[in-house]
């Protein structure tokens, strides 16, 4: 019975402790800019709403674009809650990329903005170190900011495939906001 005991208290550590890591350290205010339009995301001007950064995989990621337009969908159904896809591909390899999302159930394009050299990646504290297509890259993650700006969440997947799903985001953002 203890070693039961011990085990689920344990099975319960891991889970929480890869997805709910906070960093004190993330930046206070960052501005990005699309590979697809003119528009620019500045953290400091969304303050007061939920901020999602999608730290995407650098290259061609069939993962990355499923989990994009499954959080795109989302984004469609929750006004006050900004979903920021990121990509430290080229631009034109991110207008390429991008062109493979367009979708009868989406309404458009989601914006994907550009994380040159992941360097907000970086400054997230996202580890790379990830081989994928012959390059070493960031892990993909999700960090959710609350209307404070500050870090309610993240999840770092452990390969392209591991990401945190639609349902589980949704349970985990209800569970941070209602805190």
């Amino acid at each position: 019975m203890k070693t039961q005991s011990l085990l689920a208290a344990f099975i319960v550590l891991f889970v929480v402790a890869s997805v709910t890591p906070v960093r004190a350290e993330n930046p206070a205010d960052f501005t990005v800019e699309s590979a697809l339009d003119s528009s620019r995301f500045q953290l400091s001007k969304h303050r007061g709403q939920i901020v999602v950064l999608h730290f995407l995989l650098k290259t061609e990621c069939p993962y990355c674009l499923r989990y994009t337009h499954d959080y795109a969908a989302l984004a469609e159904t929750t006004p006050g809650v900004f979903h920021i896809f990121l990509k430290p591909d080229s631009d034109a390899d991110i207008d390429v990329w991008a062109s493979k999302l367009r979708s009868d159930d989406l309404k458009g394009v989601p914006v994907i903005y550009r994380d040159p050299n992941a360097k907000l990646a970086d400054e997230f504290g996202i580890p790379d170190g990830y081989k994928f297509h012959g390059q070493t890259v960031h892990y993909p993650a999700l960090v959710a900011l609350g209307a404070d700006g500050k870090e309610l969440f993240r999840y770092v997947g452990k390969s392209n495939a591991d990401r945190l799903s639609v349902a589980a985001f949704t349970a985990k953002l209800a569970e941070a906001v209602k805190q």
